[in-house]
Parts: C-alpha cells; structure tokens; sequence
C-alpha cells in the first residue's frame, strides 16, 4: 500500500477545500466588518481560521488514520455578522475565548454528547434559522441594488442545484466576478499580493457579550457543525474514531487562535463528505490522505490570506450579499425544516426563530440567547412532566 497521496485524494481535498470557501469566504468577511476590523485584521482573520483548519485536518487525520476534515463555523460567522454589532473588537475576541473553551471543556471531558441532549435539536435548529434569516432576506433587497447581477446569480444558482449541486456555489461564483468584471463593478485597485501578517487583539471580558455572543456561538458550533461532522464519520464507515478527542482538539485550536480572529474551528459536515466519500477513492482505509492534502491547501490560502481579503474588498457589495444569501439558502432551509418537523417542539422553535430574527437586545445581550432561552422556557412548559396532555 502506496505510503502517498493518490490523485483522487489530491483532487478531493481540492474540491473539499474551494466548496467550503467559496460558500462561506464571504460570511467571515461580513462578521469581521461587523466586529470592525480592519484590512489587517481580515487578512488575520483568515490566516488565523485556515492554519486551525489546516493543522487539525492534517494531524487529526494522521493521528486516527480517517478522513477528519475540519472547517470554521460558517452558522458562527452567520451568528457574528449580526450579533456583533456595538461591541469591539477585543470584546468579540473575549466572546470566541469563552466559546472555545467550552468547546474544549465539552470535548476533553466527554460532555459533548450529554451536553448537546439537553438543547433539544429543534431550538438548536431555529436559532440557527433566526440567524439566517437576514441573509436570505438580503439577497432578494439587493436586487434594488443591481437587478441584472443579483437575477442572473439567482438564475444560475437555480440551474447550478439541478445539474451540479455540488458546485453550484463555485458557479455562482465565477459567474459574479464575471459579470462584475463586464459590468465595470470591480474595484481591482485595492487587490494587491501580500502574505498575511497575524495580528494579536488582547481580548477584553464582559458578561453582555459571553452571553450574548459566546454561548450562542457554542450552542451554534456544536449542534450545526459537530454533531452533523461526527454523524458524517460514522455514515461513512468511520465508528471507531473517538469523537471526544476530535472536539477537544477543534476547541483548543480555537481558543490558541481567537486572539488572532479565529472566531470558531470545527468538524465540517458537507465537505467532510467530500473526503470520507467515494469521491476520495476506492480504499476507505486511504481516504484519510484526502482530508491531509484538504489541509495543506488550507494552510496555502492562510499565507495569502492578505490577498483573498483584498480581492473580496474589491467585489461591489450586491455581489457579497447575493453569493451570501445563495450560499446560506440551503442550510436555512435545513434548519427551518428541522425546527419545525417535531409537533411538540413547534412552538418552542417557532418562539426561538422570531426572537433571534427580531434583533431584541435586552440588558446588552443579542437576541440570539434570548431566544433560546425563551424556546427553552416555552419548551419546559408546554412539554414538561406536568404539562397537559
């Protein structure tokens, strides 16, 4: 047996790589503008998440021998572009330390599975569709803005998910630069080649933003990227890599790089498919090459991160809202399928769902907590042990 990577290992950690990109790239950028960071400070950013993903790729999958292929939050991105308004940047830097640690507390001490229990799966899945809402609700506004652009991506999106879901975002993509790039929207002065300088924020602490940021954050990261990204392991065949260990390591490479604007780093689901698939090879005992080479080139696009943040600077902003939108369209369908497939839990998600969408801020603390607290609260007494059959 071939101690090296295969072509079709090479060429699926590839393909892993750019579809995990090129759908969320753009959601990390809106949640660094609305932490207001800078140029360097996006270009950090970047660094920060692929060097996490890159390394806990290569060495988780070398440790376990299997495919364990890691991405960052793009539910958590979704969840900062909205929540992190008013708050600095070192406040949301304390924010992702909280939420690291306990992701590595959960992890390293084999909380992870009772923890999760007991956040019934239908809140978790309408908070995440409250966060998601405004995305898909922007990218129908920005028609107002560009009604060519935004229609022909609506269009190609469409015909994109018929005949090549897998890379209907990448369409969505190339097509937008192209279009912009014809319609004179490009603003190619402020690309520029440079290698990505990391750039250290002290963070500061206060109990608004752990708790209005750092908790939903968790509870976002956990029920939407890791239980889907184990559930991904074990379809694929892969029962004996021990989870517990795979989500301390993810939280600890979070918490070494959230000063750095790794907000949150986690098993990915969809691309992980891509790795532990067919797609990798014929040998599911090899396929583990798959999620190695995806972390190198992880690692390739951290260096030049300075110039992936400038080039997405240069884009007009319809384009960022329409490839947000689009790329955001099935998880928010997901999710609101989920929160509401469970009769006994419909109220609750629903209560969860139009609390976290409305923005209510309360005492300094987003809307995202309170309206997981209030599902959990209706939950509690629509469903509890007293409460009429």
């Amino acid at each position: 047996m071939s101690r090296f990577p295969a072509p079709s290992h090479v060429s699926a950690g590839l393909i892993a790589v750019l579809v995990g990109f090129t759908s969320s790239a753009v959601i990390i950028f809106q949640a660094a503008a609305a932490a207001g960071a800078d140029a360097a400070q996006v270009s950090s950013w970047l660094w920060a998440l692929c060097l996490g993903c890159g390394l806990t790729s290569i060495g988780l999958s070398l440790r376990y021998r299997a495919p364990v292929f890691t991405a960052w939050s793009t539910p958590g991105a979704a969840l900062l572009a909205g929540s992190l308004g008013g708050l600095s940047l070192a406040e949301a830097v304390g924010a992702f330390l909280f939420s690291a640690a306990l992701i590595t507390l959960s992890g390293f001490t084999g909380l992870f599975a009772r923890l999760m229990q007991r956040i019934p799966q239908a809140l978790a899945a309408a908070l995440l569709a409250g966060v998601l809402l405004r995305f898909g609700l922007q990218l129908f506004s920005a028609f107002e803005q560009q009604a060519l652009l935004v229609g022909s991506l609506f269009l190609a999106y469409l015909l994109g998910k018929r005949l090549l879901p897998r890379y209907a975002i990448l369409i969505v993509l190339l097509l937008g630069v192209g279009m912009a790039w014809q319609l004179d929207l490009l603003h190619w002065q402020r690309v520029e080649l440079a290698i990505a300088e990391p750039q250290f924020i002290a963070p500061a602490f206060n109990w608004q933003a752990l708790i209005g940021v750092g908790i939903p954050l968790f509870v976002v990261t956990m029920a939407s990227q890791n239980l889907p990204g184990v559930a991904v392991l074990r379809t694929c065949g892969y029962e004996r890599v021990p989870v517990s260990p795979l989500i301390g390591w993810t939280g600890l490479a979070s918490l070494l790089l959230a000063p750095f604007g790794g907000f949150a780093i986690n098993l990915a689901a969809i691309t992980a498919a891509i790795c532990a698939g067919p797609e990798a090879g014929l040998e599911p005992q090899r396929r583990y090459w798959a999620a190695v080479c995806g972390g190198a080139f992880y690692l390739l696009i951290g260096l030049f991160g300075a110039t992936v943040a400038s080039l997405f600077a240069a884009f007009p902003p319809a384009l960022i809202l329409a490839i947000a939108g689009l790329a955001l369209l099935v998880t928010l369908s997901n999710s609101l399928a989920g929160a509401l497939q469970d009769v006994r839990q419909r109220e609750p998600a629903l209560i969860t769902f139009l609390i976290t969408a409305s923005g209510l801020s309360l005492f300094g603390v987003g809307a995202a907590f309170w309206g997981l607290v209030a599902g959990a609260l209706a939950s509690a007494i629509l469903n509890g042990r007293t409460a009429q059959r």
